[in-house]
């Protein structure tokens, strides 16, 4: 298998561009299916059942990481173009569903400015630390280890908080927007180095799951600093 990193310039070029187009196209899908679970009411029951007690949401969080594992597997190990999509849709799918209950606050009792205010930030995050890898052409491929311990870590965490009714705050945000990070700088050279110029598909999953993270994320920042 040659990698992107690899082949020949024009052909990483053609890779790169169709890479980033569709995963500009999953964001848009992501935009799309978050605004119809509004507009059709969907989001307001979403949220109630999804949010209705502690064991529900970490039910609700070991369906979504199943669902979440399954398509980007199916992506990454697809030989056919066709079952690469079959997994990014899923995949978009479920992370709109996943993100309706935290939208749904934000847009019913938060500032109208905070969703876009988010969204403008993670842009910018995002193509700063693309740019990083791009112009610096190094393998960041020594961050896996670091990010599935601390991976594991952060979600012992979130379930530990959801257990045991204890509120995560603002600390554990930002240090997850610092995972994040690292897990963009990661994906990206993941992206260069071990996927085929065939592959845009499913490297634009891989990168449409870390900005997913970090919007997240630095949508709770944007949303406690508007209380504030």
């Amino acid at each position: 298998m040659v990698t992107a990193a690899q082949a020949r310039p024009t052909e990483r070029a053609k890779f790169i561009q169709k890479t980033y187009m569709h995963l500009a196209g999953a964001v848009l899908a992501f935009a799309l299916v978050s605004v119809f679970l509004f507009q059709s009411g969907i989001a307001e029951v979403l949220t109630r059942v999804m949010t209705g007690s502690r064991f529900s949401w970490i039910a609700v969080l070991g369906v979504f990481m199943i669902l979440g594992w399954f398509s980007r597997s199916l992506a990454a190990k697809a030989d056919s173009i066709g079952a690469q999509y079959a997994g990014l849709g899923i995949f978009v799918v479920v992370q709109a569903i996943l993100f309706t209950p935290l939208l749904y606050i934000a847009a019913v009792f938060s500032d109208p400015s905070v969703i876009p205010t988010a969204a403008i930030l993670t842009l910018l995050m995002f193509a700063g630390l693309t740019a990083v890898v791009f112009i610096s052409r190094k393998d960041f491929s020594f961050l896996g280890s670091i990010l599935a311990i601390g991976g594991f870590i952060a979600l012992g965490v979130i379930i530990c908080s959801a257990i045991f009714g204890f509120t995560l705050g603002l600390f554990f945000s930002f240090i997850m927007v610092v995972f994040a990070s690292a897990a963009i700088l990661y994906d990206t050279s993941k992206v260069l180095h071990n996927y085929s110029t065939d592959q845009y598909v499913a490297a634009s999953l891989e990168l449409f799951a870390s900005v997913a993270l970090l919007f997240w994320y630095v949508l709770q920042i944007v949303m406690s600093f508007s209380r504030r």
